[in-house]
């Protein structure tokens, strides 16, 4: 199936705006850690469920297919944005171990509070700081090739899947978070 570069854009830019809601119920869920506060673990696997099926499978792969279609239609507009996969695995990786560091501790596994903290932190100030670039250059610069060559469009049949919490319709598995994103808006 083909897509619309603007079109692509468009979805990619609201994914960013979830992801940040994501982001922020995240961070204050584990505010108070320090303190011996102690955080909702099914709340923070789901979001961490949430963010390792979604944006790692269908998002970040689909922002690759922007770079390459970049990459093949304006070299000019893609120098220096060969990190963009890489950078893409790097935040699936650190998703990963956050959640492993998450479903560790509900099943009673000995994970320090520092330790999930210092995960938490690595992937959430990495994610953030990749989507602000990506806001700042990659996205322009593809809004660049869209704006001239209005016949864009990127095949993403492999990269397909509706997004389960801000679809149209909600995953039932994500009930409860889509029910804590609402309580905090």
């Amino acid at each position: 199936m083909r897509i619309e570069l603007a079109r692509i854009l468009d979805e990619l830019r609201e994914d960013h705006r979830n992801l940040t809601r994501l982001l922020d119920l995240l961070e204050n869920e584990c505010r108070d850690v320090p303190d011996e506060g102690e955080p909702d673990m099914e709340l923070l696997l789901d979001i961490m469920h949430y963010m390792t099926i979604y944006p790692d499978a269908i998002h970040h792969p689909r922002e690759d297919l922007v770079y390459t279609a970049m990459r093949e239609h304006c070299t000019d507009l893609a120098e220096g944005l060969e990190c963009v996969p890489d950078d893409h695995r790097e935040i699936a990786e650190l998703g990963a171990t956050l959640r492993t560091d998450i479903e560790a501790i509900i099943s009673g596994a000995a994970v320090t509070r520092q330790h999930l903290l210092e995960d938490l932190v690595n992937y959430v100030g990495h994610l953030r700081r990749h989507m602000e670039w990506e806001e700042t250059d990659l996205f322009p610069r593809a809004d660049a090739l869209a704006r001239d060559n209005d016949t864009a469009t990127i095949d993403v049949s492999q990269h397909m899947g509706e997004d389960p919490v801000f679809g149209a319709t909600t995953a039932r598995s994500f009930s409860n978070l889509l029910a804590s994103l609402q309580r905090v808006q």
